[in-house]
């Protein structure tokens, strides 16, 4: 069995934590507020993004490592039926954004997830969600690719960039992430 994978899955978490433990921390912090605040986390993400927006979202609503009381959150990518409607009607690239505008209220949490940071469904809605007044988060790779420029309306409030640019190991680090998010939530705001 070659164990080079664990060991570079390994280096990249060491490296982020090394490099963006703190923004890691303070977007924890953020969420916690938020939710205890009784606002709701939007999730939204393309492919394997999708699947573990849908993922973080059943951990807060349900339960992760403990019983506690329901957290609001919702995985947009779960809401097909919207999605091929924003894309039958205008384009792909509005399918975010108009759920962000429909469900989205000042104070709520964004988070969105890209490997590349370049998906433009997703650009448009975390700038949906700046415009309405959220806390903006985007999960990506190593540099944040687009969403954390110019063409995201300034990046986000939060960015959680990966130190990789291999798409398997900054969604494996997402995982772990996301895992470790939905734990400080339970102990912070469940």
């Amino acid at each position: 069995m070659d164990r080079s994978v664990v060991s570079e899955l390994k280096g990249v978490l060491d490296a982020f934590f090394e490099g963006r433990g703190r923004v890691f921390e303070a977007m924890t912090g953020a969420a916690a507020a938020a939710l205890r605040a009784g606002h709701k986390i939007l999730l939204f993400g393309n492919g394997g993004s999708a699947a573990e927006a849908q993922h973080f979202a059943a951990e807060l609503v349900n339960r992760f490592r403990v019983e506690r009381r329901a957290m609001p959150a919702v995985a947009l990518p779960a809401n097909v039926p919207g999605l091929t409607a924003a894309a039958e009607a205008a384009s792909f690239d509005d399918a975010f954004a108009r759920q962000v505008r429909a469900l989205g209220c000042p104070g709520d949490v964004a988070i969105a997830l890209s490997t590349s940071g370049g998906s433009a469904n997703v650009i448009e809605g975390l700038k949906a969600a700046r415009s309405a007044g959220m806390v903006t988060v985007a999960f990506t790779g190593e540099g944040g690719g687009r969403i954390s420029g110019p063409d995201a309306g300034g990046g986000p409030d939060y960015l959680i960039d990966v130190p990789s640019r291999s798409t398997a190991l900054v969604q494996e680090v997402h995982l772990v992430l996301l895992h470790i998010l939905a734990g400080e939530l339970e102990d912070r705001a469940g």
